[in-house]
């Protein structure tokens, strides 16, 4: 029996660019976690007494602020060398050998593939055989696979390789290949790092992105870490189980407020999706978007009253328990319940009104002028309201925003028309 970890892209001290700009954000949990996951991640190989980890590529982030980095990830590899326990990795984009300026001896138990040419490595005591080369750049445009050697017979064969294969959303294009490029090497196992989403690309043979070890932003939601690969004496993968690794959980919460027409229900359903978010994270810090849908009667309030819903939203975040529940950000994606085409039969005014908001178009420089001319006729706190959700940097959705805080100041809360 063969047991061996698979895990890629730790992105260890990943700056996670942005947080200072969001209220009370737990930065040190947020930013510590990529540690955490890699601390995770070792413990796991320890408390499961692996035969060897290896490691696909983007350990890091890019070059290292000063030695820390690297000190932390040589103190980790140290341990698994107090155990036994051999690593095998290749560098990726994030930590190609251009990038890395500074560079730390390792424990003699760490092989790092050559980033020259594809090379095979027999791993001490065990039919094993790991096939890898990592990127001599940031950017690899071509096909690293087609270099690989064959199969070695009668050895379990692991390739190690970072790469998009014929595209992943959301992630550059490099070292590309296809699935049928991996299938004629022979081998049993594809360890691929690169595209952080977790994905079994194939069973026949094994071909597996093992995912990142810790979502950094909003993009990344879900479960993250690493796959646990058990291999029988007959050299066949009997199992692949992914291991949950991170400490932070990203969360997008869809709350259904369609036909909803108090705020106290809105809060309830949202504080019930919280809680659930929080028994799912088992004991995680769950860094949430909360995005509120439906057509209901509080569409405009949610506009119109955007810095109390916060405040309230918040305050359901708190009631989740300490460091159990942060909001990222709160995106209203309702829409009203009343007929533009009946509201506008109410009055000249709002007749008015609804035509040139129809033809309201995104200026980025500032507020479209239609809505300026609006604003001169309009009550004056309707007209600060406006003014300060549109910060200059102009939207479709903003718009869409601008739209409702008027519609609701012309007396359409809860969908009726006076």
């Amino acid at each position: 029996m063969i047991r061996f970890i698979h895990a890629a892209d730790a992105h260890i001290d990943s700056p996670l660019r942005g947080l200072d700009a969001h209220d009370a954000a737990p930065l040190e949990i947020l930013r510590g976690s990529t540690r955490k996951a890699f601390e995770n991640l070792i413990q796991l190989a320890v408390d499961e007494n692996i035969d060897f980890v290896v490691l696909a590529g983007d350990l890091y982030d890019g070059d290292w602020k000063d030695y820390s980095t690297g000190l932390f990830f040589r103190g980790q590899m140290a341990r698994l060398r107090d155990r036994g326990i051999p690593v095998y990795l290749v560098v990726g984009n994030h930590d190609a050998a251009s990038v890395i300026s500074r560079k730390l001896s390792l424990p003699d138990n760490v092989h790092v593939c050559s980033t020259r040419t594809a090379e095979s490595r027999e791993v001490a005591g065990r039919p094993v055989v790991i096939h890898g080369r990592g990127f001599p750049n940031r950017a690899v445009p071509e096909n690293l696979s087609l270099d690989y050697p064959d199969a070695v017979p009668n050895r379990f064969n692991i390739g190690l390789l970072h790469t998009s294969l014929t595209g992943r959303a959301g992630h550059d294009t490099y070292a590309p290949c296809s699935e049928a490029d991996l299938v004629r090497k022979g081998y049993d196992y594809w360890a691929l790092g690169h595209v952080h989403q977790p994905e079994v690309v194939s069973r026949d043979p094994w071909i597996v992105f093992a995912g990142n070890l810790q979502g950094r932003d909003i993009r990344e939601t879900g479960p993250r870490g690493c796959r646990l690969v058990t291999v029988n004496d007959q050299l066949k993968v009997e199992s692949a189980e992914h291991h949950d690794l991170d400490v932070v959980r990203w969360r997008v919460l869809e709350v259904d407020l369609g036909g909803v027409d108090e705020s106290s229900e809105a809060l309830s359903r949202a504080a019930g999706s919280m809680a659930g978010a929080v028994r799912e994270a088992d004991g995680r810090l769950v860094a949430a978007r909360i995005v509120l849908t439906g057509a209901s009667p509080l569409h405009g309030s949610l506009h119109r009253e955007a810095a109390w819903w916060r405040a309230e939203l918040l305050g359901r975040a708190q009631e989740q328990g300490p460091e159990a529940l942060w909001i990222e950000q709160i995106h209203v994606a309702t829409s009203p319940v009343y007929d533009p085409g009946k509201l506008a039969e109410r009055d000249e005014l709002t007749r008015i009104v609804l035509e040139v908001l129809g033809e309201a178009t995104v200026e980025p420089a500032g507020l479209p002028r239609e809505v300026k001319d609006m604003l001169d006729v309009l009550p004056g706190e309707v007209r600060s309201e406006v003014e300060s959700q549109w910060d200059g940097a102009g939207s479709a959705s903003l718009l869409e925003d601008v739209k409702a805080i008027i519609l609701d100041a012309l007396g359409t809360k809860g969908g009726q028309v006076p």
